[in-house]
């Protein structure tokens, strides 16, 4: 077999390249796997994978391949998205971002060419991750969607060919995608039972953050969405609160900001009970107001709103009893005590809660969606399909009716 252009790595491994001259034009190449991303481990499977490469090469030029304007690297791209292409994007989002590219993405990929990484390399990489480093499903889904994202802004930017980009991120059957979940991850929808709510209950009655307990357990509101509710947005006469900003720290310093999606614009209906609980603790922090106006003028803290205005702790529904700002962070020590109790107490665990228990009694799917802020209503589904506590008690009772 003609081994040209086929070289050993120093871990017995094998690579080849290849330059080759169509109708004046230099098309190169160089890999160390195959068309599908595995390894070279023998002489002979990198002889036939450049025999491979170079008959897809002069299929592809013979189809009518039209060179990208201008070859880029992974960083170049990323470095242009991040100039000129995520102005509209939220804080965090920005934030996790670099976190994956400064942290992992930059080191392998920043100076391979978008068009010279395979769907093989891609998937094969997001396997390591999840199969051999330990990072957990979710935490690598984000990988996923780096690479489309970057993928993206390469194709918007003509730096890659549409063929190329339809294989890597259209194409239902060539497109990079998650690795198989491993049998023992558990990727269920967390649901407390009556037993670790009633734990709760008992430990969050009469304390500081029991509020923001009811608005997780009662209103299935996100913790920053939460913390970041104003007096002016709880409706009594009406029996709503409005949703439209979070509290976020950026840069250390504490704002409250819009919600991340359009989606998480929405009014949330509450119980009765619920609107006699927030009626009463703001009679209760009025009166506190008024008999202690120097105190609340000491102990209040400013912060800045969505459209660059101050307001004050006290004007949050969730604030200390004597004035101080709650933050996020207040819910760090109950996640410790409740631990203690046999309880794993997450707050979003609590939004969960709330939708599975909708769920169970049947409320209309469209409104549950509306009620969460979902944006994908296949998202609100999730909840119609797990199997919750009062869930399997109605599928029982139905049983025993039979």
């Amino acid at each position: 077999m003609d081994d040209t252009g086929v070289f050993k790595l120093r871990n017995g491994e094998w690579g080849y390249r290849y330059s080759l001259l169509i109708d004046g034009q230099r098309i190169t190449g160089r890999r160390t796997v195959d068309e599908d991303g595995q390894k070279l481990l023998k002489k002979t499977d990198a002889i036939k994978a450049r025999a491979k490469a170079i008959e897809n090469a002069k299929a592809v030029h013979s189809a009518g391949y039209i060179p990208p304007v201008r070859r880029k690297t992974y960083r170049e791209v990323y470095e242009e998205y991040c100039a000129d292409g995520r102005s509209d994007r939220a804080f965090q989002t920005k934030r996790k971002q670099d976190s994956i590219w400064e942290n992992h993405l930059k080191k392998k990929f920043g100076k391979r060419f978008v068009d010279d990484v395979s769907v093989g390399e891609i998937n094969s990489y997001l396997a390591h991750l999840y199969y051999y480093e330990g990072y957990s499903y979710m935490y690598t889904e984000s990988f996923l969607k780096m690479f489309y994202l970057i993928l993206g802004q390469a194709y918007s930017r003509n730096y890659l060919h549409v063929d190329f980009y339809q294989k890597l991120c259209l194409n239902k059957n060539t497109k990079i995608h998650m690795p198989k979940v491993k049998v023992d991850d558990d990727l269920d929808i967390v649901v407390y039972s009556k037993g670790e709510l009633a734990i709760m209950d008992d430990y969050f009655a009469g304390r500081s953050m029991e509020t923001a307990y009811l608005l997780g357990k009662c209103c299935g509101l996100r913790i920053n969405e939460c913390f970041g509710l104003k007096w002016d947005h709880v409706f009594f006469d009406y029996g709503f609160i409005r949703i439209d900003r979070q509290m976020q720290y950026q840069n250390s310093i504490i704002k409250l900001v819009p919600v991340k999606t359009r989606n998480g614009k929405r009014d949330v209906y509450l119980s009765d009970k619920m609107m006699a609980w927030l009626q009463a603790h703001y009679e209760a922090r009025e009166e506190w107001k008024a008999n202690n106006p120097e105190l609340e003028l000491q102990n209040r803290r400013a912060i800045m709103d969505i459209d660059g205005s101050v307001l004050y702790s006290t004007e949050l529904v969730n604030c200390m009893p004597d004035g101080k700002l709650q933050t996020v962070n207040t819910m760090k020590k109950p996640s410790r005590e409740l631990k203690k109790q046999g309880v794993d107490f997450k707050y979003h665990n609590l939004r969960h809660t709330y939708a599975s228990l909708l769920a169970d009694y049947n409320i209309p799917q469209h409104i549950l969606c509306k009620q969460m802020g979902h944006g994908n209503i296949n998202v609100t589904a999730k909840y119609y399909l797990s199997a919750s506590e009062a869930g399997v008690e109605n599928l029982r009772e139905t049983l025993n009716r039979l």
